[in-house]
């Protein structure tokens, strides 16, 4: 890549529209493996027995949103000041409220109030979640691993994360 194509690219990155966690702009400009599961459909599966239902880091609401109908208790987070608005506009119709501006270790909603917490990549307190799940309830979560975008980290010069028992 040229310093020209890369400077293109970064210009055009600039001037996209972002917004909540919509990457369409994005679609065709990145390979990824297919993972042997499906988050989306272990959610799916899981649903339908939920009567209260968590979604941890929702950003803009659009998986939460594309999920409806949704438990008769449904409660989003979102801590990204910028995704919050986007978020309620899009949830709160649905009768979903969203929660921001707390710690992974404080989230302020009382405790064994969940049977299903879903969390695609949003980082949590294993204690947290712990509290807010019923007895019996589930938690779901897809995190990315250390070795996520190593590639691209590389070419930006970040630091590789330090992570027990894990070679990079």
């Amino acid at each position: 890549m040229t310093a020209t194509s890369f400077a293109a690219l970064i210009t055009a990155a600039e001037a996209a529209f972002f917004e909540g966690w919509d990457f369409g702009w994005l679609r065709g400009r990145w390979n990824e493996a297919p993972l042997p599961w499906s988050y989306t459909a272990l959610v799916e599966r899981a649903l339908p027995a939920a009567t209260a239902l968590l979604d941890m880091g929702t950003g803009g609401g659009e998986f939460l949103a594309g999920l409806a109908p949704l438990p008769p208790t449904t409660v989003a987070t979102e801590n990204w000041p910028p995704n919050v608005p986007v978020a309620r506009r899009r949830l709160e119709p649905l009768g979903v409220s969203v929660v921001s501006g707390f710690a992974d270790h404080a989230i302020p909603l009382a405790g064994a109030s969940f049977d299903l917490i879903i969390n695609r990549h949003e980082s949590y307190e294993l204690r947290e979640i712990a509290r807010l799940l019923r007895p019996g309830g589930l938690f779901l979560t897809q995190q990315a691993g250390a070795q996520d975008v190593v590639e691209l980290n590389d070419l930006l010069g970040a630091t590789r994360p330090e992570v027990p028992g894990c070679a990079l």
